[in-house]
């Protein structure tokens, strides 16, 4: 019944994690994004439109910098970050490109949000790059933001607040585990899949964890 609910959903916000795109050393999985250009680009192709919000900046910046783990001053994240940006956009490029679809970069701070003016620039955007069939991909802009002033906690988050200013019906989040755990299925043998979540209580809140790459951040979805 859900699956077939899920196949009715017109606009669509995928988020990828930055452990997802990677090897456990920390290198680029190329054919991973090959394969999320081709599913993204299949699903544009049926007449959805599709929002995707992408980590990975600040980690493929300190892997460019030669850093053994994601800077954890807020300098360093902004520099790394501002490496980061032009490849990872470049290798999206790139993958989106063998398929001739288009895409877009957009970058956004926690503090648009809060400004009338400033949602309706950023939803006209969006919507536009919406008609012209391209599809934007989504970032924090690391470069500027900082943990005192206009950073969102996560791309979770940031997904989720794409998702309401665009009026999207699905919200996907891509994680390189099966689902949301009881435990750390990594660390514990007995951690169960839970299959399917009601609600988001405080229960829930506290089972989730943090990541478990040095170039990732978060527990169930990942920055950067």
């Amino acid at each position: 019944m859900i699956r077939e609910d899920l196949k009715n959903r017109k606009r669509i916000i995928v988020k990828i994690g930055t452990t997802s795109l990677t090897y456990p050393n920390g290198n680029i999985n190329f054919r991973r994004f090959d394969r999320l250009a081709a599913v993204l680009t299949d699903i544009r192709n049926s007449g959805r439109d599709i929002i995707l919000v992408s980590s990975r900046a600040i980690a493929v910046g300190a892997k460019r910098l030669g850093l053994s783990e994601r800077p954890r001053d807020i300098v360093g994240k902004q520099a790394s970050s501002a490496v980061g940006q032009a490849i990872l956009m470049r290798y999206y490029e790139k993958s989106f490109n063998e398929f001739n679809q288009r895409v877009a970069q957009i970058l956004l701070t926690k503090d648009i949000f809060n400004y009338d003016h400033k949602r309706t620039n950023v939803k006209n955007t969006l919507e536009r790059l919406l008609e012209m069939n391209v599809i934007p991909i989504v970032n924090e802009n690391d470069t500027v933001a900082t943990e005192e002033f206009n950073e969102f906690s996560d791309n979770d988050t940031l997904a989720s607040y794409v998702t309401e200013l665009i009026g999207g019906d699905l919200l996907i989040l891509l994680s390189d585990i099966d689902g949301m755990f009881t435990g750390d299925p990594n660390k514990d043998k007995n951690a169960k899949l839970i299959s399917v979540i009601e609600k988001i209580d405080e229960n829930i809140i506290n089972q989730a964890g943090g990541s478990s790459s040095v170039f990732g951040t978060g527990g169930n979805g990942n920055k950067g």
